[in-house]
């Protein structure tokens, strides 16, 4: 039963998760913790800052450990089959429709509109990820020296183009020292 859930699971995801990675991540959330309870919230953000340390999408990396710390290694490897099948099956067919309707007005709109909900998605994945398990220290009388490293790493990635790996690199450093 636990495989047909794990199937369901991520070919939904994959279908409606437009906008990659990040903005599937509110999807899986509310599919793992919130409906099917199969990690906690707490994990859950454990499992999204691994993911984003490790090669490789992090929607795949997320299906993969859900997969198997719900149903071991055929679990892993069933959720991330099932979460890459319908984007394979979509660039398949949408290769073959581009290819013969590239000038289609309604089609240009429709990848246009598209555009909105994406920025949505990835927008409720970052609200998401603004929890106390990532800000523990945040709030009136609090340090908020982890709301400080966010702030500055974000401005360095935005407006000065920083390198993310060094920003990866030095964020830690600098939790590992504060914390």
């Amino acid at each position: 039963m636990i495989y047909l859930q794990l199937l369901w699971v991520f070919v939904k995801i994959g279908v409606l998760g437009f906008g990659g990675g990040y903005a599937m991540l509110s999807l899986i959330q509310h599919e793992v913790v919130d409906h099917y309870a199969w990690m906690t919230t707490a994990e859950f953000t454990d499992m999204v800052a691994i993911s984003q340390m490790t090669p490789g999408p992090i929607s795949i990396n997320l299906a993969t450990y859900v997969g198997y710390n719900t149903a071991g290694i055929g679990g892993s490897l069933l959720a991330s089959f099932a979460l890459c099948l319908p984007s394979i099956i979509m660039v398949y067919l949408i290769i073959k429709l581009f290819i013969s309707k590239k000038n289609n007005a309604l089609m240009n709109n429709t990848l246009k509109g598209l555009k909105p909900a994406i920025a949505g998605l990835i927008f409720a994945a970052g609200l998401s990820m603004m929890n106390l398990q990532n800000f523990p220290d945040f709030g009136r009388g609090q340090s908020n020296i982890s709301v400080m490293i966010c702030a500055l790493a974000f401005a360095a990635s935005y407006f000065f183009k920083a390198n993310p790996i060094l920003l990866i690199v030095l964020s830690g450093v600098v939790g590992l020292i504060v914390y």
